[in-house]
Parts: structure tokens; C-alpha cells; sequence
């Protein structure tokens, strides 16, 4: 990482706390996907400092348990994605933490904290999305969990999740 990224992240780091967008809290729309859900100004501040502008996506791997996977089973509950390349001032392989929710037609998957390669995490509001409906669930997935055809997704800066 160029040495003014480096020293850009980690005046930030040590600027921002671990909070920023948290999943407590989230209202379920009766078909059990998550309703709206602004994002923190301590995660778009972060954003901005990251060079992170709403719309920039990467890709990424959905879960670090399962990467490769034809068929990927994501549970209802935290997730754990890896970036494959550099996003922003970003580097590849750093970590996404977020939230899973399964009980819609496709799956949702919100994420709150980024977490570098020799850093510390830090606050972000993204979404995973694919196009032409490649986040949908096979019919074979059993409540509480989705079965997906690829392992991978893009991850969409956000400033509110709508």
C-alpha cells in the first residue's frame, strides 16, 4: 500500500471506533428480509476517507469458509467476506463483516466493517448484489439457510440500506 494510503487509513483508524453501521436493531418486513437501515456518519466518513464513493462495488468472496464453492450454503446469521481485489484504498483480502438474512425470495447480505490486512476494523455500510437475480435462493434451501449457484458477489458501497 503507497505510503500516503497507508498513512490515510491508519490516521483513520485510530479516528473512528468500532461501531458504525450495527445490525442489532434491524426491522423485518413481513417476508423476513431486513427493512431500511441508515448508515452511521462515523461509516460515511470512514467511506470518504477511504475513497469509497456510493456505487464503487468489487468483488468479493461471499465466505471466507467456502471460497471456490459451485454451490455455497449461507446460514441466517454474521458472515465473513474477503475482497478479491483492491477497493478504494482497500486491499485485496481484506475482510467484510456483515449480516446474512435468508427468509426473502434472495438472499441479503448487508455488511458493517471492513478489516485490511494489518489494520484494525473499521466502520462501512455495503450490500452484496448480483444482477439478473443470481442472489436467489435454489429451491432446495431449507429455512434459516440459502443455497447459491457461485461464491462470489459484488459489494456495493451504500449510504443507507434501503
Amino acid at each position: 500500500m503507497p505510503t500516503t494510503q497507508a498513512l490515510l487509513l491508519s490516521t483513520f483508524v485510530l479516528l473512528s471506533a468500532s461501531s458504525g453501521c450495527t445490525s442489532s436493531g434491524v426491522s423485518l418486513r413481513p417476508d423476513g428480509t431486513p427493512g431500511p437501515q441508515e448508515c452511521s456518519e462515523e461509516a460515511k466518513r470512514t467511506m470518504r476517507a477511504l475513497k469509497l464513493r456510493v456505487g464503487d462495488a468489487q468483488l468479493v468472496e461471499l465466505d471466507a469458509n467456502q471460497i471456490g464453492s459451485r454451490r455455497p450454503t449461507l446460514y441466517d446469521g454474521p458472515i465473513e467476506s474477503i475482497l478479491e481485489e483492491d477497493f478504494g484504498t482497500l486491499e485485496a483480502t481484506t475482510r467484510l463483516y456483515g449480516q446474512v438474512w435468508t427468509s426473502g425470495p434472495q438472499v441479503v447480505i448487508r455488511y458493517y466493517e471492513a478489516h485490511p490486512p494489518d489494520s484494525e476494523k473499521f466502520p462501512i455500510c455495503a450490500v452484496a448484489r448480483l444482477s439478473q437475480d443470481q442472489m436467489r435462493k435454489s429451491p432446495d434451501s431449507k429455512p434459516g439457510m440459502a443455497i447459491l449457484e457461485g461464491s462470489t458477489a459484488a459489494a456495493y458501497v451504500v449510504d443507507a440500506f434501503r
